[in-house]
This record gives C-alpha cells, structure tokens and sequence, in this order.
C-alpha cells in the first residue's frame, strides 16, 4: 500500500495548526489530531464539547497557509444530559436572542438540534445557530432555517462592495461581488481564512440577501508557513 508523502510546507502546516490549537484557552487538544497534505488540513480525535469543536475549526483556520479544513473531531461528553434537558435550554437560548424570529423551531434527538422555520435576513439564521451551539450537551447543530423571499435593493451590489472596502480587518482589494436575484457570489482572493469569512458575513448583512455563495479563495501572500 502506497504512503502519502508529506511536503516540509505540508510539516510545517501540520506543526503550526498544532501549535495553534495547543495554544488556544478555548481548546482542549489533548486528543485532537492533525493531518495536512497539499495545504488542506483535517482534524481528527475528540473533545467534550461542540464549541470546543468549532474553537479548533477556527484556530487552524488562523494558521496561515491553511487553504480548507475537514473538521472530523467527534463530540464527546464528559457528562451526558437528556433530550428534554437540552430542548429546555434551546427554548429559552432562542428567546433570550431578540434577532430569531419567532417561528424559529428545535428538534433535539441524541444532542443533535436541528432547526426550523423562516427568517427575513441570514444572519437571523446564524444568530439562531449561534444562540444554540454553545448549550450543554449539544453536539451538533443542523440549520434548516429557510430564508423568505423580499426585495433585494438596487444598489446592494455597490453597497456590499463599499461594507467589505470599509472593513479594516479585510483586504477586499481583490474580492468581488457579483448579485443575482437574493443570492450574492464573491470571488476573489485573500490571505487568510479570517477575511474570507469576515467577506462573507459582511455580505449576508446586506439588505434582502436570501444567499451568500463564498467562493473566495485563500492564497497566503508567501510560502512559508506562520501563525496568525
């Protein structure tokens, strides 16, 4: 059986995100795992929580030369709570955050929410997941929010463009936006996982955005490998 040879660029990308991880206080990588080959990282192992899970998703997304990560670390709980333990808490995490509509529904089956309903704007739609993720217990969150149809402004394409050049955490010189409909496409590249995310939020913050479909690409600025 042939072996997967690793580039020193793969090495030192796998050690990086490793130190990354170590160092992140929102991350126990005791048992986390690292692979990378041609620039793509995956995460492997297990860690008590599913913050803790996304915690390191975004750490080895800082690390700089890190083009996608597969985040296969599994959930497991120190101590387990039950369904309707879980459920109570969704409830009042959704109503607690003034931004979910009220339609907004859960289903909680083995720790895993899934949610349902309609919002008028995407972030409605994070900022629910985002209300949930961080319940105990949780170890999985699946949004099925559907967005409403509305309006979408004439301008919004200009006024996108003029959100992702008035961030100072983003370099946008070499993004694009593109609007059809209520679904927006960026393009473009960046050097760093963080600003292509930081592109996508800005956008679906924009008026009558059903959509965003992200298809920036990471291309660090230099081969060397650092942490962010």
């Amino acid at each position: 059986m042939a072996t997967a040879h690793l580039s020193e660029t793969d090495t030192r990308l796998r050690d990086s995100v490793l130190r990354q991880l170590e160092w992140d206080p929102e991350v126990d990588a005791s048992a986390i795992g690292v692979a990378a080959q041609d620039r793509a990282v995956t995460l492997t192992g297990y860690i008590d929580s599913y913050p803790g899970k996304l915690a390191a998703e975004r750490a080895a997304k800082r690390v700089r030369g890190v083009r996608a990560v597969a985040n296969d670390i599994e959930v497991r709980l120190r101590l387990d709570r039950t369904d309707a333990d879980i459920a109570r808490d969704v409830v009042r995490s959704l109503e607690l955050r003034s931004t979910v509509p009220d339609n907004v529904q859960a289903a909680v089956h083995h720790g895993h929410v899934t949610l349902t309903g309609k919002a008028l704007w995407e972030f409605q739609r994070r900022d629910a997941e985002k209300a949930v993720r961080h319940i105990r217990g949780v170890r999985n969150v699946a949004n099925r929010i559907d967005l409403a149809p509305m309006a979408v402004d004439r301008d919004v394409r200009h006024r996108i463009v003029e959100s992702l050049h008035l961030n100072a955490d983003l370099d946008a010189r070499h993004i694009t936006a593109d609007v059809t409909g209520d679904i927006v496409t960026l393009a473009g590249t960046v050097g760093t996982w963080l600003q292509r995310d930081i592109a996508e939020r800005a956008a679906a913050h924009a008026p009558g955005v059903r959509r965003v479909d992200n298809r920036i690409i990471v291309e660090p600025p230099a081969d060397e490998v650092e942490i962010c």
